[in-house]
């Protein structure tokens, strides 16, 4: 679904530069309706060699121009941002935010009374077209703006809405979670070549049976107890290796990895709130 809005992405970094390219490929937007924004000469040819949009140094030019403004610089530079950007926003734009620890009041702050925010925890599998992000809306955002922000996520994946005091378990599942199933793709791979496969065919088939069993569960709509329970035989091979999963403590230690992590989000989130009051 095409938006037929400008678009600003300020900082052109992986995900900036995963959402230009999937927005391009969905036909979401055109080129001529993004603009990025980049300090480096050359990261800036690079963008606009690759994509065919323009690619300039100013916040401000890219911000005045646009109807969706979305921040895509590093948390630690946000402050600076904003303050930059703030005399350009207005009640007309939407500004969607990708930064990582940084809350919607804060932002709400810096940009002024009636600024409309949409905050959203992407992750890294979208730099392939298949990522999970969450967003949560500010208290002046209208229901169209989440759909507008939507739109651009599902360009490169998947979306859902949470409240935005959720999103620290976001980052704890999703944001952080292909960390985790890299970790079981390279172990499920070991096993095999423990067993005697080549170390690219062991790999190769690990990776394509993790993908084939996500797909599985979303295709579906099966629970993926009930896929699990369609796979194991009695007295057969799957059951075993579940059993030594289980001996292992595959679950517990994936449910602890997830708490684990948005346990440091909520940390990392409360530092960052100190260092500004």
């Amino acid at each position: 679904m095409a938006l037929q809005k400008k678009i600003a992405f300020l900082g052109t970094g992986n995900m900036a530069e995963a959402l230009v390219k999937g927005l391009l490929r969905a036909g979401t937007a055109t080129p001529e309706e993004i603009v990025c924004t980049e300090p480096r000469p050359e990261r800036r040819e690079e963008i606009s060699g690759r994509y065919g949009v323009r690619c300039v140094p100013g916040n401000v030019e890219a911000v005045e121009e646009a109807d969706i403004v979305v921040l895509s610089v590093k948390p630690q530079i946000m402050d600076q941002l904003l303050a930059e950007i703030a005399p350009a926003i207005d009640h007309r734009k939407l500004v969607v935010s990708i930064a990582a620890g940084v809350p919607i009041a804060t932002i709400a702050k810096k940009l002024g009374a009636g600024v409309r925010v949409v905050r959203v925890m992407p992750n890294t599998a979208a730099l392939v077209g298949a990522g999970a992000a969450a967003l949560a809306r500010g208290a002046n955002a209208t229901e169209d703006d989440l759909r507008q922000a939507k739109t651009l996520f599902e360009a490169v994946g998947t979306s859902v809405v949470v409240e935005e005091h959720q999103l620290d378990a976001v980052t704890g599942l999703s944001g952080s979670g292909p960390a985790y199933v890299f970790l079981a793709i390279e172990a499920l791979a070991d096993g095999g070549v423990k067993m005697g496969l080549a170390r690219p065919v062991a790999m190769a088939l690990a990776a394509q049976t993790v993908l084939g069993a996500a797909k599985l569960v979303l295709e579906t709509g099966e629970h993926p107890g009930r896929l699990k329970d369609q796979v194991t035989s009695p007295g057969g091979t799957a059951i075993a290796g579940v059993h030594a999963l289980e001996q292992g403590g595959l679950r517990a230690a994936l449910i602890g990895a997830v708490e684990a992590a948005t346990a440091r989000s909520r940390e990392l989130g409360q530092k960052a709130a100190a260092k500004k009051e």
